[in-house]
């Protein structure tokens, strides 16, 4: 009887002895389940510390600030031996607005021409155009300029922005086209070859368009066009914005004629009546014409009938 009481006794202390050692366990594996996960975050903390550190979680800059920025290449191999360049310098060569509108204030000189012109300058379409209008603006370097051209058949002009009043001057850089209006397509007709250029390349710049005047591609500089009728023309001049105001000015202009250097009238010509410049200035959208100014540019376009030049 004795043995079998022992025996229970035994048993039943086995019995506690196996829950205790299980509860053990299960406390282990919760103390390691809790340890590994403190390391695991832990090192998750420290991985993410050292991309912080490094940068990681910087918000990328803006694509504008470094991309597009526009190049200011020299007019001539050497700027300062041409008489026709005029050195103001080049504006800065980052920095420049990506984005919204200028306004262009002309203020055209005494005589049957005088009053204001003033335009919408694309800053988005035209980011380094408008740039360089602020920066020859900004140091009046239309002030007291010509405008030296008049086309009043089949192209329909008024071109302004050379200092030298000839056709042939500008600043000592150029920069490249923007905005340039998409070529006419190859004919695709039956009896054409796709591959030929079409026999009319031109694209109608609207009236009131404000356009570059560069006699080569990517050879814009200050001289620019300010087209008064609807006129086709060669896929080639940067679109930097459009008249607003002062249309009515240059439908005078024009209404009066072009003549030769012989006082001819012609088609292609200067303004029959002297048009001259008296003030430039660019502003931010809404601010007065008085402010800060900034300028517009153009390229400078060599003689010849194309109307992207005349002497």
């Amino acid at each position: 009887m004795a043995s079998s009481k022992t025996r229970q006794r035994k048993l039943a202390r086995a019995k506690i002895e196996r829950q205790m050692a299980r509860r053990a366990a299960r406390v282990r594996r919760r103390r390691q389940t809790w340890a590994a996960g403190v390391v695991g975050l832990v090192v998750v903390l420290g991985i993410a510390g050292t991309v912080w550190a490094l940068g990681g979680f910087s918000s990328p800059k803006k694509t504008e600030d470094t991309a597009g920025a526009c190049l200011w290449a020299p007019a001539a191999p050497d700027p300062s031996a041409s008489s026709n360049l005029k050195d103001v310098g080049t504006p800065p060569k980052s920095g420049e607005p990506h984005s919204g509108t200028e306004t262009m204030t002309i203020n055209l000189g005494s005589g049957s021409g005088s009053g204001t012109v003033v335009g919408s300058i694309d800053v988005a379409k035209a980011p380094c155009t408008a740039a360089s209008f602020t920066y020859l603006a900004g140091r009046h370097f239309f002030d007291k300029t010509t405008c030296h051209r008049l086309t009043t058949a089949t192209t329909y002009l008024l071109q302004c922005g050379d200092p030298t009043g000839t056709g042939q001057g500008g600043p000592t850089y150029t920069f490249a086209n923007e905005n340039v209006p998409a070529a006419p397509g190859p004919s695709t007709g039956p009896s054409d070859d796709p591959s030929a250029p079409p026999t009319d390349a031109t694209v109608i710049y609207p009236r009131g368009t404000l356009a570059m005047a560069s006699p080569t591609t990517d050879a814009n500089g200050s001289q620019f066009y300010i087209v008064y009728k609807d006129s086709p023309l060669p896929a080639n001049y940067t679109i930097f914005g459009t008249v607003t105001q002062g249309l009515d000015l240059i439908d005078k202009i024009a209404a009066a004629g072009a003549v030769d250097d012989q006082g001819k009238p012609t088609g292609d010509g200067k303004p029959k009546n002297p048009v001259t410049i008296a003030s430039l200035t660019v502003t931010k959208a809404g601010a007065a014409p008085g402010g800060t100014p900034s300028a517009s540019g153009a390229a400078s376009p060599s003689p010849s009938a194309s109307p992207s030049a005349k002497s």
